[in-house]
């Protein structure tokens, strides 16, 4: 999973990408892409490993990128974002980043502090970006039509397309098309529409603000976080123990790098299921409604390919009994067929045969 963080000019972008990502903020004032691949927290790994005295563990893992953060009140701003779309496109979901801190040492976008003015105008943009691609296909594919010859696919990915170009017309998502047509999201998969994408709104607030976790409310967000972006990164380069009493301090549960993590999973759906052996514990991301056969594939295709069953069983009913075998004996170990729908914190055991 891949997640682009994008914002407005002094929205502390750049400082949440380091929070999430413990590293540095960037030196210097040039506009970057940075990527960082961070672990998943998971809690339940640890136990896991002890109870199959695991060599190693292995976390899922998320990737972000931070992108450079260009103002949208000029045409050379838009300019300079609208370079960026292509590679904004290739991620899985966005994570927008809106200020909602007062600080006179860092100049405030239009000389507003306004999250929810923020946030509409990079919704209008990423509206426009999107909205500029159909109309681009939708003319080509007119002119396509009017040839004599027999053009049915064309016809019904016009006939969609139309529909998104009404949906963006009126600032509504791509997403609600694809909800609304049962075969659009195959007709539009060559089209990594910016709308379609999962969002996430991450308000940045002030110091001391820091514990005021409700999250900002959105028409636009599948999930939200509130935070203070300066002292989590501060945070993230601490060592666990202190890192655990700055926490306790603040009155937070988690550091922003698992609230944000959470957020992610929560808007793209998805969950994770567990292996353990000698060798490693491991944690797997899949989205939600994956098949025990699906879940395989994503160990090794092979194990898809052979699927045979799925030896599964719930994480905390492992945790209970504390052993595999005990597991056993009680009952808690289920064998799955290949259409079993897969649950969070299942410990799966692939049979295969290729």
């Amino acid at each position: 999973m891949n997640c682009a963080i994008i914002g407005l000019p002094q929205s502390g972008k750049s400082t949440l990408f380091a929070a999430a990502t413990g590293l540095a903020p960037a030196p210097g004032q040039m506009p970057q892409v940075r990527r960082a691949a961070v672990p998943v927290p998971d809690h339940r790994l640890k136990p896991l490993a002890k109870i199959f005295a695991s060599k190693k563990i292995t976390h899922a893992n998320i990737e972000f990128t931070d992108f450079p953060g260009f103002s949208l009140a000029d045409g050379h701003g838009r300019d300079q974002f609208r370079k960026y779309l292509p590679d904004i496109r290739s991620t899985d979901c966005l994570v927008v980043v809106v200020r909602a801190f007062e600080n006179e040492g860092v100049p405030a976008y239009r000389d507003r502090i306004n999250p929810s003015a923020d946030l509409d105008e990079v919704w209008e943009e990423l509206v426009f970006g999107d909205l500029e691609t159909v109309t681009n296909r939708v003319e080509k594919l007119e002119a396509a039509l009017k040839k004599p010859t027999k053009h049915d696919d064309e016809k019904r990915e016009l006939a969609v397309l139309q529909r998104c170009q009404e949906a963006l017309e009126n600032e509504r998502p791509i997403s609600t098309v694809l909800d609304e047509i049962t075969d659009a999201a195959g007709l539009l998969s060559n089209f990594p529409f910016l709308t379609e994408k999962p969002l996430i709104v991450v308000q940045n607030v002030s110091e001391d603000h820091a514990a005021d976790t409700q999250p900002p409310a959105s028409a636009h967000a599948r999930a939200a976080v509130s935070l203070c972006a300066e002292l989590e990164a501060e945070m993230a380069r601490l060592d666990e123990a202190d890192r655990a009493a700055f926490l306790a301090d603040l009155g937070l549960e988690a550091p922003a790098q698992e609230r944000l993590i959470g957020a992610c999973y929560e808007a793209m759906g998805y969950i994770s299921f567990l292996t353990g052996g000698p060798t490693e514990a491991r944690a797997w991301s899949i989205p939600k409604g994956f098949t025990a056969m699906e879940a395989a594939g994503r160990i090794h295709t092979d194990l898809a390919r052979g699927f045979i069953r799925a030896e599964t069983v719930a994480y905390d009913d492992l945790l209970a009994v504390g052993d595999y075998k005990a597991a056993k004996a009680a009952g808690k170990v289920r064998q799955e067929p290949k259409n079993y729908v897969v649950q969070d914190g299942d410990v799966m055991l692939i049979k295969f045969n290729v």
